[in-house]
């Protein structure tokens, strides 16, 4: 089951999953409340991502699917998995942000990222923090062609704020299911270096190719990679 991180949606897994089920491998990529074309950002919690993951997983019905988390993803995808240790047998996160019982995103965030991210939040009438064309250019997907990053910046939803904001009920440190952390070299997004991230997980970081979003640039290692993890 691979889970977006933020402004994203299942369409930003489509690549790795085609290529997951090539390989034989069911292979689901969710968009989680809010973030599909058309919702409307306001009023979801961190609690209702959760839920969603949660929910989505049991409705399956099996006892071996393993989670793949990109960025945020990890937030929602952390706390789900704390509640399905019976179903998930595995979380892969990519780039991913890990998150510590009782912290938010914004207070794991640089004093100068947190401040912008909560001003942007207050400013908006949903609640929600919009993407822009600059923040694929030099984040997600720098060095590639601008008629790519163009696409994935017009196929950006905004964020719901709370999904920053809302601080997580668990953390990583209390996760008994089997991790791995896929770090790209390239990522120029993640608020801290990847390594800090692998080791809430007491894991070290796997090295893949590619950009923050490498799942769109580089599918057929990604896809390797978590056959591999």
């Amino acid at each position: 089951m691979l889970i977006p991180g933020s402004w994203h949606g299942g369409w930003s897994w489509q690549p790795v999953a085609k290529r997951l089920r090539a390989h034989g491998h069911g292979a689901i990529a969710l968009t989680l409340p809010g973030l599909g074309h058309g919702d409307d950002p306001s009023g979801y919690r961190l609690s209702d991502a959760v839920e969603y993951i949660v929910s989505t997983v049991l409705n399956l019905g099996h006892d071996d699917v393993i989670l793949v988390a990109h960025s945020w993803g990890g937030y929602p995808t952390t706390g789900a998995a704390h509640r399905l240790t019976d179903r998930v047998s595995k979380v892969v996160y990519l780039n991913a942000q890990i998150p510590v019982r009782s912290r938010s995103l914004v207070d794991d965030d640089p004093p100068e990222l947190r401040e912008s991210n909560l001003r942007m939040i207050k400013e908006s009438p949903t609640g929600s923090i919009p993407a822009t064309l600059e923040d694929v250019e030099k984040g997600f997907m720098q060095d590639v062609a601008p008629e790519l990053q163009r696409l994935v910046s017009d196929l950006l939803t905004e964020q719901p704020g709370r999904y920053f904001t809302d601080a997580s009920d668990v953390g990583a440190a209390t996760l008994t299911i089997p991790t791995a952390y896929l770090a790209s070299e390239c990522d120029r997004a993640l608020q801290w270096p990847a390594g800090e991230f692998a080791a809430r997980l007491s894991v070290e970081p796997i090295p893949v190719p590619g950009t923050h979003n490498a799942m769109l640039t580089h599918p057929d290692q990604i896809a390797a990679a978590i056959l591999a993890a």
